[in-house]
């Protein structure tokens, strides 16, 4: 078998050179940091501990295959899961409010009915059933296959299949998430709900296809999970699986440029000098920091999909609060925006910047082992911003009046909080501006999917959130079943079955 150099230590390139070592190869992962995880990290401070990236696991399916494919113990007896119940707390503008359980329509339905009034869960339901539909249609060729070759197919065909509507002498059928809410859903609050799906990858509703009515199906459908310890619990189990298969980790080593003999990738050289041999290089990094490690453009163009460039980024904001956790709290908690046009303007627009009321995300994790006591807790608030955006003091206590609707009598709580902005989270990941990835959806010309695992030079493959099938926790450890697939396979590798 033969040697894998791989390129950074985030979850899609453990999840590969994981797979990869129990084939039978040699891998050794170069980390420019001095930690594994990539955007899976964590905060700590006076017994306080904190996510500083995702706090919640979808599909966690995933992780069980790379663990059953990779050794004897399961997941469940690496770390603990937790089914978060409700899913999530909606608070919308008007200041209606709505708890959601996780994974059961009939429960979805009758909540939406008594908050909302009758006939909005009804017309919710309904809309799950046509986002199953579109996620039944896009969900091997979207997730658990390599990026076809024909993949034009993915980007013309709308897979969610829309109610027509009739306006005057017209009938058209919704193409973007906006004119689902606008057409079917026909509740500006089931409108904001369906929205902040698309809002939390960083898309903007108005533009993103009808498709990405799969994200909040997959939430439904697979349920909402939390990691106990919080999600750098899994980063570390991942990373710990990777060692037991004899993986190398080589931490604090900035690869600084690819190796091509004869047209192939054939090693790594660091910032030291030295050069590493390998067979096959995977990189798990960001398109702007592939471009800086090859020379001329490796990833796929032209008539293939081009990387993504550009996308929304994050600002987290760790509270430490004095008072435990009060009964009956949700885990997650959506404060939604009081105007939602101008928040999506300031995001989207020509002159990006901060909202005056943004849409945040409340987090209070039932976990003791977050706080130093029960006489404390931890909470973690998120909001999507403009990547590359200054974050001034009053930004963040615009967000904490936000919260406030979340968590009344919120300042006088607050022991102290710690602020993470887009230039962090481009110090961790060496994204743009700090940039997230959003998941690859079908429809929207092709231009929500994300370039090939494979590239021009052979023996080069990309994993992670830049690469096929896109952003996300889920989506990274599908990047690193595919690129195992190749690298063991062969081109002829067309996922799993």
């Amino acid at each position: 078998m033969g040697r894998i150099a791989v390129i950074g230590a985030g979850m899609g390139a453990m999840a590969a050179a994981a797979r990869l070592a129990v084939a039978g190869h040699r891998v050794v992962v170069y980390e420019r940091a001095a930690t594994y995880g990539g955007a899976v990290r964590r905060f700590e401070r006076d017994g306080f501990t904190f996510d500083t990236g995702p706090g919640l696991l979808p599909l966690p399916a995933v992780y069980r295959d790379l663990f059953v494919k990779t050794g004897k113990e399961p997941l469940e007896a690496c770390v603990e899961l937790v089914q978060v119940d409700p899913s999530s707390r909606h608070v919308f503008a008007e200041g209606t409010e709505v708890d959601l359980p996780n994974a059961s329509r009939a429960g979805v339905v009758t909540a939406l009915d008594e908050a909302l009034g009758a006939g909005a869960g009804a017309r919710w339901g309904d809309f799950l059933v046509r986002a199953r539909e579109a996620w039944d249609r896009t969900r091997r060729p979207l997730l658990e296959e390599p990026l076809w070759p024909n993949w034009s197919v993915l980007a013309e065909r709308e897979p969610y299949p829309s109610v027509p509507h009739k306006k005057l002498l017209r009938t058209r059928r919704a193409t973007t998430l906006a004119e689902v809410g606008a057409w079917e859903l026909r509740d500006p609050r089931l409108t904001a709900l369906l929205e902040s799906h698309a809002l939390a990858h960083g898309l903007d509703p108005r533009v993103a296809p009808a498709s990405a009515a799969v994200l909040p199906y997959m939430e439904h459908a697979f349920g909402t999970w939390y990691v106990r310890g919080g999600i750098r619990e899994l980063a570390r189990a991942v990373y710990e699986r990777c060692v037991a298969r004899r993986v190398e980790f080589v931490f604090g080593a900035e690869v600084t440029g690819i190796v091509e003999k004869d047209g192939r990738a054939t090693g790594v050289e660091l910032a030291d000098g030295e050069v590493a041999d390998a067979d096959f290089v995977v990189a798990g990094v960001a398109p702007g920091a592939l471009d800086t490690l090859v020379p001329g453009t490796a990833l796929r163009g032209g008539d293939e999909i081009a990387p993504q460039r550009g996308a929304p980024s994050r600002l987290t904001v760790l509270l430490a609060l004095r008072g435990g956790r009060p009964e009956g709290v949700a885990h997650r908690t959506v404060v939604h925006a009081a105007d939602r046009t101008e928040e999506l303007d300031r995001l989207f627009g020509e002159r990006p910047g901060f909202s005056s009321s943004p849409t945040v995300t409340v987090s209070r994790p039932d976990d003791p082992a977050l706080a130093p006591g029960a006489e404390h807790e931890a909470v973690t608030l998120s909001v999507t911003v403009p990547s590359g955006l200054s974050v001034s003091e009053a930004d963040v206590e615009g967000v904490l009046g936000v919260a406030e609707r979340a968590i009344p009598g919120l300042r006088d709580r607050l022991l102290w909080h710690e602020v993470r902005t887009p230039a962090d989270f481009a110090e961790e990941t060496a994204a743009d501006g700090g940039a997230v990835p959003a998941p690859a959806l079908a429809a929207a010309d092709g231009g929500l999917l994300h370039a090939s695992n494979t590239t021009r030079m052979p023996g080069l493959f990309v994993v992670g959130g830049w690469a096929h099938p896109g952003g996300g926790l889920p989506h990274a450890g599908m990047s690193g079943a595919l690129v195992s697939g190749l690298i063991v396979e062969g081109p002829q590798f067309r996922g799993s079955q």
